[in-house]
């Protein structure tokens, strides 16, 4: 498949059933057909059925068996589309969205974004490391009424951002910006090799930074309460601008999002940031679809955070 992908040319090139197939035969098994239950490679293929058997065990499977495709009575092609306008939306696309371009139930619609968006997520993400900017900003609605001030008086999600310079960017749906929370992402995604983690001078930096072993100028602060941004490198304009992006989604594609689901969506925006130059894009993502768990349905609805949308 060419590098650049458009929906013209994508639905030329996957028009059909068949030739969707082929693809994902063509991505899961470069090589030859594997048996995903004995690893066997004496294959025997049954065409009318569009599957294969397996000589060792006698296991009978298709290309989607074992994927987050196999329990999906929707068509390949629009399974495709929809990878496509997920990963290419730029300022997201919503569930209502997709069921119009795609013609489907706003149910099946809203299932296959969640899929889409597990699969995206990084299983095992490499730390972050030279320069790292870290913050913290709030989504959602606030709670209006006397009295109603500071973090503890919204109905606003904590959102902590870990960004490396000219690198990857991490979402993360949070309880609270106390430091023992903010010294968790840190450790867990920050290396002990960082040159250095830049913050505005939230309280609760400091604090966070010792408990995470980030020590002495290893942590730069950027002094937003005294009006100031920008100091040579020591800025936070990077991860401030990622939240623009995200605030902007939920703002103007998804309209609402769940405290429930917020991780989901972040973890879609953090995937499709990453590669936004990503030349093959497309194909990753259908890389990262075939190795994906299935996920059913009521795994989606009965998690405890991650939209309505």
């Amino acid at each position: 498949m060419a590098e650049s992908v458009n929906v013209c040319s994508l639905i030329e090139q996957f028009g059909s059933e068949d030739r969707c197939r082929a693809y994902l035969e063509a991505l899961r098994w470069p090589d030859e057909v594997a048996c995903p239950r004995c690893d066997s490679k004496k294959i025997s293929q049954i065409v009318k059925r569009n599957q294969f058997d397996c000589d060792e065990c006698r296991y009978q499977f298709s290309v989607t068996a074992g994927t987050i495709f196999n329990d999906s009575h929707l068509p390949l092609w629009k399974w495709f589309l929809c990878v496509y306008l997920l990963c290419e939306s730029r300022k997201e696309m919503s569930a209502n969205q997709l069921k119009r371009t795609l013609g489907i139930s706003y149910k099946t619609a809203w299932y296959l974004c969640h899929r889409v968006r597990a699969a995206m997520k990084h299983a095992s993400p490499e730390p972050l490391t030279g320069i790292v900017e870290v913050d913290e900003t709030d989504v959602g609605g606030k709670v209006h009424g006397k009295g109603a001030q500071g973090r503890s008086s919204t109905s606003k999600e904590i959102v902590i951002g870990i960004k490396q310079r000219g690198g990857q960017l991490r979402f993360f749906h949070a309880a609270d910006v106390k430091s023992g929370t903010l010294a968790k992402y840190i450790k867990e995604n920050v290396s002990e090799d960082v040159h250095v983690v830049v913050t505005d001078d939230f309280p609760s930096y400091p604090k966070a930074m010792i408990e995470a072993g980030i020590h002495g100028k290893k942590h730069e602060t950027i002094k937003h309460s005294e009006g100031v941004y920008v100091d040579g490198d020591i800025t936070t304009n990077g991860i401030e601008s990622a939240f623009s992006l995200l605030k902007r989604g939920i703002i103007g594609s998804w309209h609402k999002v769940s405290a429930k689901h917020l991780q989901a969506y972040l973890d879609e925006m953090t995937w499709r940031f990453d590669n936004r130059n990503n030349p093959y894009l497309f194909r990753d993502a259908m890389l990262k679809l075939i190795a994906a768990d299935a996920l059913e349905y009521s795994g989606i609805t009965d998690l405890h955070f991650g939209a309505t949308n």
